[in-house]
């Protein structure tokens, strides 16, 4: 038997509720899957949010143990890459939305979705990571493929008070990038030029509707809002700059024209982390070993247990009242 958060089907029907709760649950119930990872720490990004408060449709079958992400140690294996007592970490591949997550002491998972956790990070240090961080890792990355280096000028990461926004910032600034950090939230201010943002503007500059070009401002952008502040984010970027767009906190439209794309040669490089090869993962997350500051990382980071906290933090970060990062401790 292990501990696990169980999220339940509502039945228009029978007049079931959507139920969400912390049980217990015999391994026996554990989706095929050829590694069962023994999970040590869990955490909650916004997708995690989505599912436990039953916002959006994010959990497809039923019933579902929720946690895109996971870290942990190997109890069992007969996938060829992985042994007994190896440090691994996930993210993404459909877990928690089509096949059972890691808010839960054990979890049963493809070989081929899991990375080896660097030696730099235990498995709390993974999770403060996670999704969010290794996605504005992948971000970091775009930017530089890309072209766009310090000597470029001025960097917007937008929704910077999330887990996205606070890593990318903080790995911005520490690789020499000008950082300016757009945020709804005024009073944490003090916190982002703490993680090493050079500025920060007020959100609403960028979620009116503007104009197809604007005056350019930006060598490069990470954003994880969407709609009009994307939009917006394109019409301000400097000739020959690149967007790296990886969220839709404000909306999955995109009310823009091509004048950016084909009048100043802007990119906008989308960032998809869930399905990302394995390539892109390992190199991603070596790089977080070498650029990501530990001390940072846990000053954005804050720790609940396996319990109810985590139904209370869901909450909270779909009403907008959490900064950072959230690590689920489990074993």
């Amino acid at each position: 038997m292990f501990r696990a958060i169980l999220l339940e089907k509502p039945d228009v029907a029978t007049s079931t509720p959507f139920r969400a709760h912390l049980t217990e649950l015999d391994e026996a119930r554990l989706p095929a899957a050829d590694v069962l990872l023994a999970v040590q720490a869990s955490t909650l990004n916004y997708k995690d949010a989505l599912a436990l408060t039953h916002k959006s449709p994010v959990v497809r079958h039923w019933p579902m143990v929720p946690g895109i992400d996971g870290a942990g140690t190997v109890l069992e294996s007969t996938h060829p890459a992985w042994q007994p007592g190896d440090r691994v970490v996930l993210n993404g591949w459909g877990v928690g939305e089509t096949h059972w997550g890691c808010l839960a002491e054990r979890a049963r998972l493809k070989g081929e979705w899991l990375v080896r956790l660097p030696a730099d990070f235990d498995a709390k240090q993974a999770m403060a990571i996670g999704t969010a961080g290794y996605t504005a890792m992948l971000c970091v990355m775009a930017l530089e493929d890309h072209g766009v280096t310090p000597a470029a000028g001025e960097v917007l990461v937008t929704g910077a008070t999330g887990g996205v926004g606070s890593v990318a910032v903080a790995l911005l600034a520490r690789l020499g990038y000008q950082v300016t950090a757009a945020t709804g939230k005024a009073a944490e201010a003090d916190y982002l030029r703490g993680l090493g943002a050079a500025a920060v503007i007020d959100r609403a500059e960028l979620t009116a509707p503007g104009k197809p070009l604007q005056k350019e401002r930006w060598a490069g952008v990470v954003d994880t809002l969407g709609s009009t502040a994307l939009a917006n984010a394109c019409a301000q970027t400097r000739y020959g700059g690149t967007v790296a767009a990886c969220g839709l906190a404000a909306g999955m439209d995109l009310p823009s024209s091509v004048a950016p794309f084909i009048l100043r040669g802007v990119t906008l490089a989308g960032v998809d982390s869930v399905m990302a090869p394995l390539h892109r993962r390992e190199r991603a997350w070596a790089r977080l070993a070498q650029d990501l500051d530990p001390a940072l990382l846990a000053r954005m980071t804050d720790e609940i247990a396996l319990g109810e906290a985590v139904f209370e933090r869901a909450e909270a970060i779909m009403a907008g009242r959490f900064r950072g990062r959230t690590v689920v401790a489990i074993g």
